[in-house]
């Protein structure tokens, strides 16, 4: 199902957040007081990264969300426009702030971050009623960083229409069991498809292992395993690992969000889920090999 100009269409609902970034030596502990090296501002939200590497894939991605009406939502919006992401369905909301989080990344590109909803925990779920936002979409997209009422509408909404739903479900939380029956794909890290039910996540063997168990609520899992690579399984018992590319580490943060965007792009192009994976995957390697902002 393309857009006017051909190009097929991913569809985001999820987050916006204005990141701010701190580099330091290492993450803190608890009730230390670390020194960091530098801060800079990013964009960000799982659903905002997600659509900008969509478009960045080669799709057309359209992102519904919401901002507040402040300087970080202006922010945020601009940085939309210049990752050429549809947002004509992300509100600006009166009373409420724009979404941020604070993240801590380490020498070695490893971080953890705190975010802080605003506007996205007043996205209308009515807002996917409207059949504007589906024009043309072949992928729906999810995560949870917005209400589940949310996700839910927009599931039911892609299922009515015949439009495949990708959900990353991070952070971690339980899912309502409508929702389970209506996502297509489920995409999950190491420790977030424990916090599901697998087993710990050491190694792409476990990864499968992980997949395996996590199929049986969903028709098809990926557990992506950081540097290791990847591993997928299905509902009807087809199953793959995908090493990792080797890459020097400049940060990770981000790495998921441009792995499924780039994932929701080559599926909505018609590619085979291995292929997409493995084309997923390039991206997130070329994502964290990437130079820092000056």
């Amino acid at each position: 199902m393309p857009d006017p100009l051909g190009e097929p269409v991913v569809l985001v609902v999820g987050s916006l957040h204005h990141d701010i970034l701190i580099e330091a030596d290492h993450l803190p502990r608890r009730d230390e007081t670390a020194v960091g090296r530098r801060w800079y501002p990013k964009f960000g939200g799982k659903g905002g990264n997600q659509a900008v590497a969509a478009a960045r894939a080669g799709v057309t991605a359209r992102m519904c969300g919401a901002v507040g009406r402040d300087g970080f939502g202006t922010f945020l919006l601009a940085a939309l426009d210049a990752g050429r992401v549809d947002r004509r369905f992300v509100v600006e909301i009166d009373g409420a702030g724009s979404g941020m989080s604070v993240a801590v990344q380490d020498a070695g590109g490893d971080y953890a971050a705190t975010i802080v909803s605003g506007a996205n925990l007043r996205i209308d779920p009515a807002l996917l009623a409207d059949d504007r936002p589906w024009s043309g979409a072949a992928v729906l997209v999810l995560q949870n960083e917005v209400p589940e009422a949310v996700n839910l509408a927009a599931a039911a909404q892609a299922r009515r229409r015949g439009i495949r739903t990708l959900l990353n479900a991070a952070p971690a939380r339980p899912l309502h069991p409508e929702l389970r029956g209506l996502v297509d794909l489920l995409i999950v890290n190491a420790v977030e498809a424990e916090m599901m039910g697998s087993a710990p996540v050491t190694d792409l063997a476990s990864a499968l292992e992980g997949a395996r168990r996590l199929s049986a609520g969903f028709a098809s899992v990926i557990v992506t395993a950081g540097a290791q690579g990847l591993a997928a399984c299905t509902s009807m018992g087809d199953q793959f690992t995908l090493p990792a590319r080797r890459v020097a580490v400049v940060s990770s943060h981000g790495a998921g969000d441009a792995f499924t965007g780039t994932l929701a792009a080559a599926l909505a192009r018609g590619s085979p889920l291995c292929d997409a994976a493995a084309i997923a995957s390039d991206a997130a390697a070329r994502h964290v090999s990437a130079p820092a902002p000056g």
